[in-house]
């Protein structure tokens, strides 16, 4: 076995694998053919070759890598997309016995595929083959969408035959700290160890303390890992306007678009408790005070103000596209699983009428859109994390990646690092 701890990491996009490979003190190269991803992964200091995966030579890595990742793109498989990876579902598989038997058949084998991206699911196998006949690599992690698991059972019968134990199923992001239920095929393979999956850290509903210690936590809110407010206070409300003691207007009206760009700006922070987007200024010039007076601050340790309007109350969700199977999930709860691609602006916060709230005709107030940043932190990524490219790019980047938080779990036995979750902190 080679002594080289080199990872390889295919089709490495923005990084998600990667965070957790920076943080342990791993070292890794990526392969990946996005030119925006390849440059946030160059701005976040990640080794990065730009290059067709499926044209890669596979020889490069032999008696050098350790580790080895792939999370072929889902595109064809997603429910987000088209789905015809599932109708090249025997293509693919027949490419990757072919490939664990070092006959390389691709080519027939792409020409009679309905999408041209099914059959990158079976380059991990291309490159596992020239890796294994020099020895290594000492363990295997592998992601894909649900409807791939049926292929990653594939892979874990070849492998257990070159040594490995391994173990593939689904699991779901929510269950280890990530605030979003993101469902995932995962294969995890070693020659050293048993493999199984890490343990779940959280669940729906937090378990008390048993005879076995601690019990798990409740999932991780959209509303805990955005800094939105504490699960323990109360849960404030917000609407369009001020009142009654509800202070000054926090978005005036016909300044949406203002506090939407503001925000892109980074000039305007959100506060307060879970189900709360009460946005107050980080600086207030002489304008701000000329329109609204003074004000004190409220404490930093109590509850953000309850804002009034006629009455009507209203809390946030976030809907996840524009189609009227949408899922809209509160803040209060972890996000569903953030496709973005061609919909990005299609994922918005949207109001609610808060539980209990008086009807009455006062309009909602209006849809705002996610920005870049929250959805990098709902899919675990840190709060700074360098972001290349346009709105559209990033979120692509971002829909595209495996959870950092996730993948941490999922590779600190392999790596023998103990896994501290204060260093995948979520809040801003």
């Amino acid at each position: 076995m080679s002594s080289n701890n080199l990872v390889l990491d295919l089709f490495a996009g923005c990084g998600g694998w990667s965070v957790p490979l920076q943080r342990f003190g791993v070292r890794e190269v990526g392969l990946e053919w996005d030119e925006w991803a390849c440059r946030t992964r160059a701005a976040a200091g990640m080794l990065t070759v730009r290059t067709d995966v499926a044209m890669y030579p596979a020889h490069v890595f032999t008696a050098r890598t350790r580790g080895f990742i792939a999370s072929p793109p889902c595109q064809a498989w997603s429910m987000a997309g088209r789905r015809l990876g599932l109708v090249d579902q025997p293509l693919v598989h027949q490419a990757v016995a072919d490939l664990a038997a070092g006959r390389d058949t691709r080519a027939e084998l792409l020409a009679a595929c309905r999408d041209e991206r099914s059959l990158l699911a079976a380059e991990p196998m291309r490159y596992l083959h020239a890796l294994n006949t020099a020895g290594g690599p000492e363990w295997v992690a592998m992601e894909e969408v649900p409807d791939v698991l049926p292929l990653w059972r594939q892979y874990a019968a070849i492998l257990r035959t070159w040594g490995f134990s391994v173990w593939c199923g689904i699991l779901n992001a929510a269950d280890y700290g990530v605030p979003q239920t993101r469902r995932r095929a995962i294969l995890l393979a070693s020659r050293v160890r048993t493999a199984t999956p890490p343990a779940p850290t959280h669940a729906r509903i937090a378990e008390p303390e048993s005879l076995f210690g601690a019990g798990r936590a409740r999932w991780v809110s959209m509303a805990q890992a955005l800094g939105w407010g504490a699960t323990d206070r109360p849960v404030p409300t917000v609407c369009a306007g001020g009142g009654p003691g509800g202070g000054p207007e926090p978005f005036p009206s016909g300044s949406r678009k203002t506090l939407t760009d503001a925000r892109e700006r980074g000039d305007w922070a959100p506060r307060g408790g879970p189900g709360c987007m009460v946005l107050q200024p980080q600086t207030r010039g002489a304008g701000w005070t000329a329109r609204h007076g003074e004000r004190a601050p409220s404490p930093a340790d109590g509850p953000a103000p309850t804002v009034i309007s006629k009455g009507t109350h209203w809390t946030w969700a976030l809907r996840s596209n524009s189609q009227s199977n949408a899922t809209v999930r509160p803040v209060t709860e972890p996000a569903g699983t953030l496709f973005f691609g061609h919909r990005a602006n299609e994922c918005t916060w949207v109001p609610q009428q808060a539980e209990h709230a008086q009807e009455s005709a006062d309009a909602a107030p209006d849809p705002i859109r996610i920005t870049a940043r929250e959805a990098g932190l709902l899919q675990s990524f840190p709060a700074d994390y360098p972001w290349q490219g346009n709105k559209g790019q990033v979120f692509s980047q971002i829909g595209n990646a495996v959870p950092p938080r996730l993948a941490a779990h999922l590779l600190a036995p392999h790596l023998e690092r103990a896994f501290n979750p204060d260093d995948f902190t979520l809040a801003a």
